[in-house]
């Protein structure tokens, strides 16, 4: 073993026999964190999900500020997330890449996006989707996949910055993401300092994102869900939830010490393994009652501008579809430009557009998948009461009856993956601010893991709600940037669509087929 993994387990086993020894103080330890942080995060809150009355419904400026920045790139680049799908395909299939290419870079365009596709899709897509139905009615999915369509636009952007910005290190690994293209792409154009102060803005940020929603609020459902295939209030983890908590920090401590290379090993087969089971369950379903289709669609598409919404009318419902679209993709927000800075690759742009996919992939199809099960079979207006992952679970249960282990197990799997991108989110940002060094690297992996631990065991309301306000904080410098820098992207991409039209650019698998 290495000795940063066994230091990461030693301080594990510490926390593991000190949550043993006090036990049974654990709800006051509970209560008192949660009332210390309890008045920070409803002024965090308050400030970032500010919101103005319209159309009687309060919307937050925020939600708006990341629905406007899709609509100007969607246009600015001439609808680039249509007019690049199919080359975006057939770079994650490798067509264009040279197999004894030295390009520098630590992972295949294919792994980079299912390591940013693992820090969305999961709960965000499967539980955000039955939220935004419940509250909001069918109508909510119209306005979901729309979301989803232009966040494509803004993913793009954020993406090919992150890899024309990115810093390569002495030992080959890069570091890049919002902190990178702020401060030296902002220098640039002549505001260097506030590049710096909306640069460390956005790694503070992202570090307490790391730790509330990428991974208290992630382990806590886990274990929730874990609960549920081992017997529930009759398994031997029911008071137990420190020893998942070690087991799943163990697990992922072994996976975090090798970087993204060894993040993306293991993303690149849990996500596509089971998006492609939870899409063909979805498909399953739905064509079991292929006859109703027609009436969900039409629910979903008269819901979207009716003024009888469940939520507050056209307005409220159309709220509802974005806000859970910006959690299920995070496009805007700037988190999955950390893992596609890395890919092998000499033109940015390239990964801007692999990027394309990653929204489309989140909100487009398995949203739809999700949203499609619920109308059908109707759980959401049967079930009252349920929210959520519970909604799903009983939406599909109702066509398959064993389908909630199934999803039990998809949504470990996915909380788990989901861990693993933020772990590498957040240690870049970590790093930015403390300097690239084994020590700053071994301890925010350290502190990381041992979040986790005390984070199975915790019901940290407050602290989840602080992380989240955290999370859509990072938009806020990270939309300037994009801003700014958006002219710097259409040079590239003009550049490189050049290079394909004049035959420079060539598919290798087009050469080697010859």
């Amino acid at each position: 073993m290495t000795k940063p993994f066994l230091t990461v387990i030693n301080a594990l086993f510490i926390i593991a026999t000190l949550l043993c020894s006090f036990s049974i103080a654990a709800g006051e330890i509970d209560a008192a964190i949660d009332a210390a942080i309890s008045p920070i995060a409803t002024v965090v809150s308050n400030v970032i999900f500010f919101a103005i009355n319209i159309g009687g419904t309060d919307v937050p400026l925020i939600v708006i500020w990341l629905i406007f920045a899709a609509l100007f790139f969607t246009f600015y680049f001439r609808f680039i997330s249509i007019r690049g799908f199919s080359h975006a395909i057939k770079l994650v299939r490798g067509d264009f890449s040279d197999p004894n290419s030295k390009e520098k870079g630590e992972v295949s365009h294919f792994q980079a996006l299912t390591t940013a596709l693992s820090g969305t899709v999961g709960l965000g897509s499967i539980a955000g989707v039955a939220i935004a139905i419940s509250i909001g009615g069918p109508g909510a999915t119209f306005w979901m996949i729309l979301a989803g369509l232009l966040g494509m636009s803004a993913k793009f952007v954020e993406c090919t910055l992150a890899v024309k910005y990115r810093k390569i290190n002495d030992d080959g690994s890069i570091s890049g993401g919002p902190m990178y293209y702020l401060s030296q792409g902002l220098a640039e154009k002549g505001f260097a300092k506030i590049g710096k102060v909306m640069a460390v803005f956005f790694a503070l940020m992202c570090v307490g994102s790391s730790f509330g929603a990428g991974n208290l609020f992630q382990v806590n459902q886990a274990y929730a869900q874990f609960l549920v295939v081992t017997g529930g209030e009759n398994s031997f983890f029911a008071d137990k939830a420190w020893l998942f908590g070690l087991m799943m920090a163990a697990i992922v401590a072994s996976v975090i010490i090798g970087g993204i290379k060894g993040i993306s090993n293991v993303t690149e087969k849990i996500v596509p393994m089971m998006t492609t089971v939870y899409v063909v369950a979805a498909l399953a379903v739905i064509l079991s009652n292929y006859t109703l289709i027609p009436d969900a669609i039409s629910a979903i598409v008269s819901g979207a501008f009716s003024n009888d919404g469940m939520a507050g009318g056209f307005i409220g419902v159309l709220l509802q579809g974005f806000k859970r679209a910006a959690f299920a993709n995070e496009a805007g927000i700037g988190s999955a430009a950390i893992a596609h800075s890395a890919v092998r690759t000499k033109d940015p742009v390239t990964e801007g557009l692999v990027s394309l996919l990653e929204p489309f992939i989140a909100t487009v199809i398995i949203c739809s998948m999700t949203a499609l099960v619920i109308v059908i079979t109707g759980v959401y207006t049967n079930e009252a009461g349920l929210n959520g992952v519970e909604l799903t679970s009983a939406a599909f249960e109702s066509s398959i009856s064993w389908f909630p282990y199934v999803l039990a197990i998809a949504v470990i799997l996915f909380a788990f993956s989901t861990i693993l991108s933020w772990s590498y989110y957040g240690v870049k940002a970590w790093t930015y601010l403390f300097g690239e060094s084994r020590i700053a690297d071994v301890t925010y992996k350290t502190i990381f893991c041992g979040v986790l631990v005390l984070g199975s065991t915790m019901q940290l309301n407050s602290v989840i709600d602080f992380s989240d306000a955290m999370l859509f904080a990072m938009s806020i410098p990270n939309i300037v940037g994009l801003y700014v820098l958006a002219p710097v992207v259409k040079a590239e991409l003009n550049d490189y669509m050049l290079r394909i039209k004049k035959g420079e650019i060539k598919s290798f698998r087009t050469i080697l087929a010859k």
